[in-house]
């Protein structure tokens, strides 16, 4: 699965540098049948980031490239805390909750650490460590694999470790969300894990800013019809508030202070 998940990453740069890849010459360059190319070619097209054609695929829609924590954790800082404390509203005595790994999410971990009588289940290493010394505060960690990038944990032990449970909300952070093609995220992994806590959570609330709206990356995590609120900021524009709100979905933009 490792293997699939990097030559499917390797043949989207392709697509990226070239605007266009061929079958043969991909089965060729990584040594695997055609019908394996072909099947990463349509993983790619059900992303919506490449049309299959004869013999190859055409990139068409650019996805965002991949930051580091560190990264993501300075930009749009002043809109990520908005966000986080309003999401951390949202939070109530007695809920059991699962924040996952990102840097919008950590804010919301940062504003819990008032709050009195709630349980946090997390794949993220930032977010445990934010929670660390909230006395009021319990916190679990789904185990599994480091990926450093992302300081989150993953793969098929993060996965099994959430089937006992049952949760409130699932507060979930992401790297595109397009109005078509739903929620997506850059790794593999941690797409098959946020759609795990999709199923385990009786709620589920997005957090992102603006900038994240209409981008889509390699990796679906699910649609927006499980989706039942967006936290975000005061830059959406009115198609995208309008769009989700067609689909049932509750809009709460943070405000900026007065």
């Amino acid at each position: 699965m490792r293997k699939t998940r990097q030559r499917r990453q390797q043949i989207l740069q392709l697509l990226v540098e070239h605007g266009n890849v061929q079958v043969a010459d991909l089965a060729e360059r990584f040594a695997v049948s055609s019908v394996t190319i072909r099947a990463d070619l349509s993983h790619i097209e059900s992303q919506g980031l490449a049309t299959r054609n004869h013999g190859g695929a055409t990139l068409v829609r650019m996805p965002p490239q991949e930051q580091g924590i560190h990264e993501k954790d300075a930009l749009n800082l002043p809109l990520k805390e908005r966000i986080g404390a309003r999401a951390a509203q949202l939070v109530q005595p007695g809920d059991n909750i699962i924040i996952d790994s990102g840097s919008t999410t950590m804010t919301l971990a940062r504003h819990l650490r008032g709050h009195p009588d709630v349980t946090v289940m997390t794949n993220g290493l930032n977010i445990a460590w934010e929670l660390a010394n909230a006395p009021g505060v319990k916190v679990l960690m789904t185990g599994g694999l480091l990926r450093k990038q992302s300081l989150s944990l993953q793969g098929s032990q993060a996965e099994t470790s959430l089937n006992t449970y049952s949760f409130d909300t699932l507060f979930l952070g992401v790297d595109g969300l397009d109005l078509q093609f739903g929620l997506t995220t850059h790794d593999e992994a941690e797409a098959r894990l946020n759609h795990r806590m999709v199923e385990r959570a009786r709620r589920i609330v997005v957090l992102t800013d603006a900038s994240k709206f209409e981008r889509v990356s390699l990796h679906r995590i699910g649609l927006l019809d499980q989706v039942h609120a967006v936290i975000t900021d005061d830059g959406i524009s009115p198609e995208y508030r309008e769009g989700l709100q067609r689909l049932g979905i509750e809009v709460i933009v943070a405000e900026p202070p007065p």
